[in-house]
């Protein structure tokens, strides 16, 4: 049966696979070394579209200067122009075969952790090199069955030190300093993986300067409770490092993702030698 292939940009489309804001993204083939890639199709329909744009550009720029493994690659930005002006984009990106977090099915607790651990070295190598993701909750976060990450979106990236003409974020994990437009630097990350780690494990949100509002339009102030008062399996220590990340204070949070992953590390190691040592005992005896 014939199928409706279609080319674009030195691109053939096999599948769509998802879409964003004003944005498909497809399975394709690069026609010039015959690879498959995750291609960002964007379209100019009206002026609010320039923004997308603008951020697809912003991706491309800040993925190009970052080289980790648990950051998605971008490969070519192209525009298309029609009468002097950029109508379409395609942004041709590495394509990895997952779900986002928020889509995965369940995970146990340590799984939990060594994902955030990848996602912690992911994010201090983009610190490295100078760029903060600004966006980090469970969307942005892929997940693929055998357990590996990529962090995604680089969008609203941008180098240490920046101050937002306007606010960024997503509401449910977004810092205070991205709401006061101060400052943004690896702490805001540092907020932003805190939040989602929240989520993570107690499936609920954590209140932020952008409160939720009730029925009737008002804001709803929730007070924040540890993680291991919301479930009681939770480590305490694990509750304490999610609350340190999301502290209203920056200077209060985590001095770096590489404090993160250290206190990662140690928990995994407790976690994983429980489950291990019983039978290491048993070994023992005999």
């Amino acid at each position: 049966m014939a199928k409706d292939i279609l080319s674009v940009g030195g691109f053939t489309l096999l599948q769509r696979i998802g879409s964003g804001a004003r944005s498909t993204i497809y399975l394709a083939m690069d026609e010039e070394d015959q690879t498959n890639v995750a291609l960002k199709r964007l379209i100019f329909e009206k002026p609010e579209d320039l923004r997308v744009f603008e951020q697809t550009e912003n991706e491309y720029r800040v993925a190009r200067r970052v080289d980790h493994p648990y950051v998605r690659k971008c490969y070519k930005l192209q525009k298309i122009r029609s009468m002097f002006k950029v109508k379409e984009m395609l942004l041709s990106m590495e394509y990895f075969d997952g779900k986002t977090l928020e889509d995965s099915p369940t995970l146990s607790l340590g799984d939990v952790l060594l994902v955030f651990r990848m996602v912690a070295g992911g994010l201090y190598a983009m610190h490295q090199q100078g760029f903060v993701h600004c966006d980090i909750k469970p969307n942005n976060i892929l997940l693929s069955k055998s357990g590996s990450i990529r962090i995604i979106d680089l969008g609203q990236s941008c180098k240490i030190g920046t101050t937002k003409p306007r606010i960024q974020g997503t509401p449910d994990y977004i810092a205070p300093e991205q709401v006061r437009r101060k400052p943004l630097g690896p702490k805001t990350d540092i907020f932003n993986l805190g939040a989602t780690m929240y989520w993570a494990l107690t499936g609920k949100n954590v209140p932020t300067l952008i409160p939720k509002k009730n029925s009737f339009g008002l804001p709803v102030h929730e007070p924040c409770r540890p993680p291991h008062e919301i479930k009681k399996r939770i480590p305490p220590n694990i509750s304490r490092l999610v609350m340190d990340c999301i502290k209203e204070d920056p200077a209060e949070r985590p001095a770096s993702m590489m404090t993160i992953i250290s206190r990662l590390d140690l928990m995994i190691h407790s976690i994983f030698a429980d489950k291990i040592r019983p039978n290491k005992d048993a070994s023992d005896n005999h």
